[in-house]
C-alpha cells in the first residue's frame, strides 16, 4: 500500500467513519479539516439516496451541509442524536481529546453530549501520550476578559500547568469571535499532567462558557495514518 499523505489518511478516516451511517440516523457534524471530510463524503451518500438528518457545530460546517443539501435541523429540534462524527486536535490513550482549534468546541461539546456515541477521525499526527502540546482552547464571556484570562492562569497553575494564555486574535489584529459571540484564549500548557482536575477548575471559573477538554465522551477514534487505519475504543 502507498504510504498516505496527511490529506489522503484524514479523508481514509471519513471514509471508516461513514460506515457507521445507517438511513434514518440523526447525526453532529463536526467542524475542522478532517470532519470536512466527512461531510463531503456524506453528501455524496445523501445524493444517492441516503435519508439521514444532521445538526452542525458550526456555521462553517452548516454552510459546507448546505452545498450538498444534506437534511440540517438544530439541537433544540433534535436534541437527542444517535452519532456525531468530528475530529480532535489532539487525543491521548484514555481517549480523552482536545478540541477547538476551529473555534467550535461549545456546539462540538454540546452536539456531542447529546449524541448515543460520539467517534472521532483523526490523522496519526493526532496521537500523543500526554495532552497539552496542543494549546487549550478555552471559551470565555467578552465581559471581563482579561479578570477571567488571568483567573485561568491561576487556576491552571495550581493544576500543575504552566505557559502563555493569549487572546486568540484574527489576522487584523482583533480578537477572535465564535458563533456563539465569545472570545477565545489558547493555553499553551505543553503538557496537562491531570486533565480532570484542570477541567473541573476551569469550570469553576465565572467567565469560563467552556473549554476544549472533552473527557468521556468519545466511544471510538479513527486514526489513519500513513500505512492505513487503526481503531481506538469500540466503534459500536
Amino acid at each position: 500500500m502507498a504510504l498516505l499523505n496527511p490529506d489522503e489518511a484524514k479523508r481514509l478516516a471519513a471514509a471508516k467513519a461513514l460506515e457507521l451511517v445507517k438511513p434514518g440516523m440523526r447525526l453532529g457534524l463536526g467542524t475542522g479539516t478532517t470532519a470536512a471530510h466527512f461531510v463531503d463524503l456524506l453528501g455524496a451518500k445523501v445524493a444517492e439516496g441516503l435519508d439521514v438528518l444532521c445538526v452542525p457545530t458550526s456555521e462553517r460546517t452548516r454552510t459546507q451541509a448546505d452545498t450538498y443539501k444534506i437534511p440540517l435541523s438544530t439541537l433544540d429540534a433534535t436534541p437527542e442524536l444517535d452519532l456525531t462524527i468530528d475530529g480532535a486536535d489532539e487525543f491521548d490513550p484514555q481517549l480523552r481529546l482536545i478540541k477547538g482549534g476551529g473555534g467550535a468546541h461549545l456546539r462540538e461539546k454540546m452536539v456531542a453530549a447529546a449524541s448515543k456515541r460520539m467517534v472521532v477521525i483523526t490523522d496519526a499526527s493526532k496521537a500523543v501520550q500526554t495532552l497539552g502540546k496542543f494549546p487549550l482552547p478555552i471559551e470565555i464571556n467578552v465581559f471581563g476578559a482579561e479578570a477571567t484570562r488571568l483567573m485561568i492562569i491561576r487556576a491552571a497553575a495550581a493544576c500543575g500547568c504552566q505557559g502563555d494564555v493569549k487572546l486568540r486574535r484574527i489576522p487584523s489584529g482583533g480578537p477572535y469571535v465564535t458563533d456563539n459571540g465569545h472570545y477565545i484564549v489558547d493555553a499553551s500548557f505543553g503538557a496537562i499532567p491531570d486533565p480532570e482536575k484542570l477541567s473541573t477548575a476551569l469550570l469553576e471559573i465565572p467567565g469560563v462558557i467552556e473549554h476544549g477538554l472533552f473527557i468521556g465522551l468519545a466511544k471510538a477514534v479513527i486514526c489513519a495514518g500513513s500505512e492505513g487505519i487503526e481503531i481506538f475504543g469500540q466503534l459500536d
